[in-house]
C-alpha cells in the first residue's frame, strides 16, 4: 500500500504517442495558450509500466457509474484506465506536489493523492483486469473498443526506446569522431 505516486510524462513521449492514440492531447498545441500537464499514476501491469492520467471531475461524472475502466477519486478527479498507456522508465518524471505554487491546486492534488492511496488495491486490480480483457477481446465489445490499443502502444514504446538509444549512440559516435579528429591534428 502507498506505492502509487503522482508523476508527469516527458512531453516528447506524449508527442510521439499522439499519432497512435487519437484522443491523446499533446501537452501544448501551436495555438494553445497554456500547456496541459500529463499528471497521473504509474502502475505495473503485466510487468510493464503503464501511466494512467488523472482527469478533472466534471458534471457528467456525477451520473457515470464506476466500472472496470472508470475510477472516481471522490468528486475530485477520475482515472480512466481505458486511457492508460505504456511508458518507459526514462520518460517518467517525478512530480513534487510540495513545489506547486498555486495553493488551491496543491491542496487539490494532496487530497487526490490521499484518495488514490486509499484506492490503490482497487486501481491496480482494475488495471490488470482491464488489460487482460482488452487483450482477450480486442475491439469486440464496447468496453474493449473504448480502450487504447495496449499491444500497439507497447510496440511503440519499444520503438521509442530503440530510436532514443540510436540517437544517443549516433551523437556519442559523432562526438568521438570529432575528438579523434582533434587528437589526430
Amino acid at each position: 500500500m502507498g506505492s502509487l505516486r503522482i508523476y508527469e510524462i516527458n512531453p516528447d513521449y506524449i508527442d510521439y504517442l499522439a499519432s497512435f492514440i487519437p484522443h491523446l492531447f499533446r501537452n501544448k498545441k501551436p495555438d494553445q495558450q497554456n500547456e496541459r500537464k500529463y499528471i497521473g499514476i504509474v502502475l505495473e501491469v503485466h510487468n510493464q509500466k503503464y501511466f494512467a492520467p488523472l482527469s478533472s471531475f466534471k458534471a457528467k461524472h456525477k451520473y457515470m457509474k464506476e466500472g472496470l475502466d472508470l475510477i472516481k477519486i471522490k468528486r475530485l478527479a477520475v482515472i480512466n484506465l481505458n486511457n492508460m498507456f505504456p511508458v518507459p522508465q526514462s520518460q517518467i518524471v517525478n512530480f513534487d506536489i510540495k513545489k506547486v505554487k498555486d495553493q488551491k491546486y496543491k491542496a487539490l492534488l494532496q487530497r487526490e493523492h490521499r484518495v488514490i492511496t486509499s484506492l490503490e488495491d482497487k486501481i491496480c486490480e482494475n488495471a490488470r483486469k482491464l488489460y487482460e480483457y482488452k487483450m482477450e477481446k480486442g475491439g469486440s465489445t464496447h468496453l474493449a473498443e473504448r480502450c487504447n490499443d495496449f499491444r500497439l502502444l507497447e510496440e511503440k514504446a519499444v520503438e521509442f526506446i530503440m530510436k532514443s538509444k540510436h540517437t544517443e549512440l549516433s551523437e556519442n559516435l559523432a562526438h568521438l569522431k570529432a575528438r579523434l579528429a582533434e587528437i589526430s591534428k
